[in-house]
């Protein structure tokens, strides 16, 4: 199932909003961590347990991403978002059984395997389609759609938290909410599927004449060894250069840093300030969550728009240097302020948010947009390792301090100075990217480059 072409006249801004209807759905993700306690103590969970789900959507997300990119581009976004609404929605049904028949096992392959293999989909499928509406700022088109998976939890924590008080914490009571999460989702994603386009061929932006100036005027303008290529590289070529390798790790690297936090929020701003005068309760922590979701959706927007203007490496140097020094004042003063706590989380969480949105316009940078949407796909295995690494680090440190007699904020200081280090790694390897070699690109880019749209425009047909 491919798109239609868009008819003339039709705007390009109509397609954000289709891609805001898968991905404001499946950032359902980020507020896993409101259904940990209850699950915990429903069917009797350790924290290291409870975040598996999530754990393996994460997984699933890079795996289906990486090996399902060259398929999207390939069959079109409208088949992507079907297959995502599909997935996602199945994995919450699953799931649903699992938690009312007690069958933890059902729940982690429902919403982790099932629902991650919609995340990955549903994450890439309106990604080359955005780039190729919007060439004039990938930044800001990739922002807007992404800015919706951040945003996910922005309704979906407050919303999870008010069946669960509804249906009640017990496993009947997650069943009914995971159930009604899966039907809801389904129609809302619809919208998407109904509504994405592709671009006609030979689209580049409006006002061709004033584009192609401003074009002209911008290469005449970038220095020798500006990251900024108008060359094309296949997906097949970009994993074997060193820039795609240093990417991954900045990737990588950003996003154990944030995910670590994100997974565990709920709990963690909770045990932070438990023996304080202050302490943070359930519905607390739940706003909590929700503020770092805006955090997160405003970083996708605000930081990916400002690489635009800024470029996307020095937009990564603030990503990972900014970010390890707000962990250092979380690590040394954070319990004994909340509003530190909680402007160092949500600055931590923007850049986070702001990592992913920009990666997809550094891809476009480095290698053109020939096959971007495939090679973004490949980039998110990084994400992948990121959501085994950044809850593993941060679950498995809090347990093992709970077990040497630890509390409160003494459960996540090994893990914070850890994350401090995982963002430097990522501040040298940004360092490291330069322009992709020639050798890698394209022999006839625009040759290749007009055969692949009439293909899309032969599937769109």
């Amino acid at each position: 199932m491919t798109p239609p072409l868009a008819p003339a006249g039709w705007s390009r801004w109509l397609v954000p909003p289709a891609a805001l209807s898968v991905h404001l759905s499946i950032g359902q993700a980020y507020a896993w961590s409101v259904f940990k306690p209850p699950l915990e103590s429903a069917l009797d969970l350790s924290g290291t347990q409870s975040a598996l789900p999530f754990q393996l959507g994460i997984v699933m997300l890079g795996l289906s991403a990486a090996f399902g990119g060259t398929l999207v581009e390939r069959n079109g976004p409208r088949w992507a978002m079907t297959v995502a609404l599909s997935c996602f929605s199945s994995g919450f049904l699953l799931a649903a059984l699992g938690a009312a028949t007690q069958q933890y096992w059902l729940i982690v392959f429902g919403y982790g395997f099932v629902g991650g293999i919609g995340l990955g989909i549903g994450y890439i499928s309106p990604v080359s389609t955005l780039i190729k509406w919007f060439p004039d700022r990938p930044g800001m088109a990739t922002g807007i759609a992404i800015m919706g998976f951040g945003g996910g939890a922005l309704i979906a924590s407050p919303w999870s938290a008010q069946m669960l008080e509804s249906f009640g914490a017990d496993s009947t009571g997650i069943a009914y909410a995971f159930l009604v999460h899966g039907l809801v989702y389904a129609v809302f994603m619809s919208l998407g599927v109904l509504l994405i386009r592709v671009p006609p061929q030979g689209y580049r932006q409006p006002t061709p004449d004033a584009a192609a100036a401003a074009e002209a005027a911008d290469t005449k303008a970038r220095p020798a060894g500006s990251l900024i290529s108008t060359a094309q590289v296949s997906a097949r070529s970009a994993v074997r250069t060193p820039q795609f390798w240093c990417l991954w790790v900045v990737l990588c690297m950003n996003v154990t840093a944030g995910i670590g936090i994100l997974e565990k929020a709920a709990p963690m701003i909770t045990d932070f300030f438990a023996g304080t005068s202050t302490p943070v309760s359930i519905s607390a922590s739940a706003g909590f969550v929700a503020l770092l979701s805006a955090a997160n959706m405003a970083g996708r927007i605000g930081w990916s728009s400002a690489s635009d203007l800024l470029g996307r490496k020095n937009v990564y140097r603030v990503y990972l240097g900014v970010g390890a020094v707000m962990y250092l004042l979380i690590a040394r003063f954070g319990d004994s302020s909340k509003p530190l706590f909680v402007v160092c989380a949500l600055v931590i969480l923007s850049f986070y948010g702001g990592g992913f949105a920009t990666a997809p316009a550094y891809l476009k940078d480095l290698f053109g947009t020939y096959q971007v949407g495939a090679i973004h796909g490949r980039l998110l295995t990084a994400w992948s390792t990121a959501g085994v690494l950044g809850p593993l680090i941060v679950n498995w440190v809090a347990d093992s301090q709970e077990k040497a007699g630890k509390s409160g904020s003494g459960l996540y200081g090994v893990s914070l100075t850890i994350m401090i280090g995982l963002l430097v790694v990522g501040f040298v390897a940004n360092e490291l990217i330069r322009p992709v070699h020639p050798r890698h690109h394209v022999p006839a880019p625009r040759e290749a480059l007009d055969d692949h749209v009439t293909s899309e425009q032969r599937h769109g047909a």
